[in-house]
């Protein structure tokens, strides 16, 4: 029995001891501080519309992560999602089958992916730049396109992957549950992902061990385009329209969820489970403003605080 009790401490010794559970725990916390102020923040349609919020920037974050786990950053991701959002919405518009017109608005994501991955990792030239200006060159071209307007009359048959539930769940959450699951599999049970963290924890050692690491760089960007595709055509789907400026600002909620999950900036440390209790700190927090009617100027205020201080943890926690 002492044994069993000892070996019971210990696992749950270990599970303190994770960063994610500091995280969670002041997750817990907020919540209840919040509900305390804003009664309605837990009732059945507001959790279901705000996991469904959580759950797209989840998607979003996790993409990220991969990007963030090497050092690197990723911009464009906001601008990737309005990009592969016009590119099916005006598939479908035009008579294109809709599942075939949601494959050309993937592929067409992933093309800036792979645009960003070969300029950061083959000409070296650095990911702030390179994401930044793929950034600029997404948005105008969904301007170009659109001429700020929005494409409307999207077929029914597709909007349940925005809108729709499965066991009262939304949708969009079990894709971001099979998402998360994939992810973690990737990082933790793969070469792949163990090459990642010894990238972001050092490079130079890793390439000097063997490991192609322009290689490994190029797909993440490919991977944070794609999960950022993803969730473009799922907002398609949920405002049964593409807008001219849909995504914009969606870079920073995914770079603040990871962060505030615990993912260094530096590289080397992030999971998956913390992007996605930092993704529901980051809406729970926005939710619980607006419910407690707090200005817009405001919230935008606060939410940046929370993301600089995520960001100071970070740098005290690494000395």
């Amino acid at each position: 029995m002492g044994k069993k009790q000892a070996r019971g401490w210990s696992v749950v010794s270990a599970i303190v001891k994770q960063r994610e559970s500091a995280i969670f725990l002041a997750l817990l916390i907020m919540i209840a501080v919040i509900q305390i102020m804003a009664p309605n923040l837990l009732s059945g349609n507001n959790v279901y519309l705000v996991s469904r919020q959580i759950a797209l920037v989840a998607i979003v974050a996790i993409g990220e992560l991969f990007v963030i786990l090497t050092g690197g950053i990723d911009l464009s991701v906001g601008a990737t999602m309005g990009l592969a959002g016009v590119a099916s919405a005006g598939a479908m518009v035009a008579g294109v089958n809709p599942w075939l017109a949601i494959l050309f608005g993937m592929v067409v994501g992933v093309l800036i992916g792979i645009f960003n991955g070969w300029l950061v990792s083959y000409v070296l030239i650095p990911p702030f730049i390179v994401t930044l200006g793929s950034q600029e060159i997404a948005r105008g071209t969904i301007l170009i396109v659109t001429k700020g307007w929005p494409i409307t009359n999207i077929p029914k048959s597709i909007l349940f992957i925005a809108q729709g539930d499965f066991l009262h769940i939304p949708v969009p959450v079990w894709i971001m549950l099979v998402v998360a699951v994939i992810a973690q599999m990737v990082l933790t049970k793969t070469s792949f992902g163990r090459r990642i963290y010894a990238i972001g924890g050092n490079e130079t050692a890793t390439f000097l061990s063997g490991v192609n690491v322009k290689k490994i760089k190029f797909f993440l960007y490919v991977i944070a385009a794609f999960t950022a595709s993803i969730v473009g055509i799922i907002l398609v789907a949920r405002f049964e329209s593409a807008q001219a400026d849909a995504g914009t600002g969606w870079e920073m909620q995914a770079i603040a969820s990871a962060v505030i999950g615990g993912t260094s900036l530096a590289g080397g440390a992030g999971s998956v489970l913390g992007c996605v209790i930092g993704a529901c700190i980051m809406g729970i927090l926005a939710n619980g403003l607006v419910l407690m009617r707090v200005s817009s100027y405001w919230q935008t205020a606060i939410i940046g605080v929370v993301i600089v201080l995520a960001a100071v943890l970070d740098h005290f926690r690494k000395k």
